[in-house]
């Protein structure tokens, strides 16, 4: 027999319940027979604003995490979401990954209050983030314009913004799409110019390991071939060891079974590209082959 009802649980950040919402209408969609219920659950990361910003020695990983996992453990919830980002690479003893559901725009977006694009700004124009990759890729593109550190929710940023502290800021597209203010995008980046972040836009539903049912019901949403796609970007980051504090990005375009997978790592103020087209049976070792390609270029400089 079924249950009758699943209890997904959520940060409680207009972006985060904007995610699981989305989550609970799909799976709903599947299981037409079963209620599903959000529960809020407050996070380190939503208790502490201070601590893993600028703060290398802080591991963000399970930061947004760790409170949620333990209430899945508990069985508290039956379900977790996560933004794939904030997830460590290891879940903990009892908890998988239940689904990686289809994923949301993967770019990085441009918001500026004059209309204009990263190219158009004028030469000494303020923009926002604190995003080290984000920096390294604006200084690629446009040095000549001042960076200027930016920190809180999609709703605080836009706020900064528009009170005039930036003439523009650098978002991620699924943020503003998820929580309805796609509006706001004023230029879509090229993400393998403006190489995003791994994992951009993913989601990550975990279950416990031994919940057999849930898993089933969470297969209706999974979507196999973004797995692969994630595990290779994971495993890039990974190399890296990528985080907030880590300059690092990649994109991943597909084309039939064939990945064409664009890498990035900043370095002492420099930043090296690359491109490994393979095919995507050859999984994480495409994320080998990248870093591999990256680290022969630093020795060459």
């Amino acid at each position: 027999m079924l249950k009758r009802h699943i209890l997904l649980g959520s940060r409680g950040s207009i972006l985060a319940l904007a995610q699981t919402n989305w989550v609970k209408k799909q799976l709903q969609q599947y299981y037409p027979q079963l209620t599903f219920s959000v529960q809020i659950i407050e996070t380190q990361g939503d208790k502490d604003l201070i601590s893993h910003f600028g703060n290398s020695e802080v591991s963000l990983k399970s930061f947004f995490t760790k409170e949620i996992e333990r209430s899945l453990l508990e069985g508290n919830i039956n379900i977790a979401v996560h933004s794939m980002k904030d997830v460590p690479s290891i879940s903990p003893v009892g908890l998988i990954c239940g689904a990686i559901p289809i994923r949301e725009d993967v770019r990085d977006v441009l918001v500026s209050t004059s209309g204009k694009t990263l190219a158009e700004l004028p030469k000494g124009s303020v923009l926002g983030t604190s995003s080290l990759r984000r920096i390294q890729n604006i200084k690629q593109l446009r040095p000549d314009l001042e960076i200027k550190a930016l920190r809180g929710n999609i709703h605080t940023r836009l706020k900064k913004l528009e009170e005039g502290h930036y003439d523009a800021i650098v978002l991620a597209a699924a943020g503003l799409k998820r929580v309805g203010l796609e509006r706001k995008i004023t230029e879509y980046l090229n993400p393998t110019i403006f190489v995003p972040a791994p994992a951009q836009g993913a989601l990550y539903i975990q279950c416990r390991e031994n919940d057999e049912e849930t898993r089933n019901i969470l297969q209706s949403i999974h979507d196999e071939n973004l797995a692969k796609i994630l595990e290779i970007e994971r495993e890039f980051s990974r190399i890296f060891d990528g985080g907030c504090h880590t300059p690092m990005g990649c994109y991943s375009k597909i084309e039939g079974e064939t990945v064409l997978f664009y890498a990035m790592y900043s370095h002492k103020e420099k930043s090296y590209q690359t491109i490994i087209t393979e095919n995507i049976v050859k999984g994480k070792e495409i994320a080998a082959m990248a870093a591999r390609e990256i680290q022969k270029m630093m020795k060459q400089k």
